[in-house]
């Protein structure tokens, strides 16, 4: 799966994490989160990147993937918690430039 903003392809191996399983261990123990992946996680409003080896950039969107907030994070630390936010989208740090709050993501 792919993920565009504003017709800008920002990653084109987008895994999803829909329960609770796949969004605690997220991307916990790897080693690395190559520029072209990223991890969508639905129905979150909040991260954490305890027992990561690297630091990631982290969008909230809402549930129309409209972007509320954007932040990079280390590992060992905890995400802002956004309110709003009915998604999350982990990408590698670097990728989320360019994308800006009010932007729109689309997935195809």
């Amino acid at each position: 799966m792919r993920i565009y903003c504003k017709g800008i392809m920002i990653t084109d191996e987008l895994s999803i994490a829909n329960n609770f399983t796949s969004r605690f261990i997220g991307l916990m123990g790897r080693k690395y989160l190559d520029k072209k992946e990223g991890l969508l996680l639905v129905k979150c409003n909040s991260i954490h990147s305890f027992f990561m080896k690297f630091p990631m950039d982290v969008v909230y969107l809402s549930e129309n993937m409209d972007v509320l907030h954007i932040e990079t994070i280390k590992p060992w630390k905890i995400g802002k918690r956004v309110r709003k936010a009915a998604n999350v989208l982990e990408l590698a740090v670097g990728s989320a430039n360019g994308v800006f709050i009010g932007d729109k993501i689309l997935l195809e």
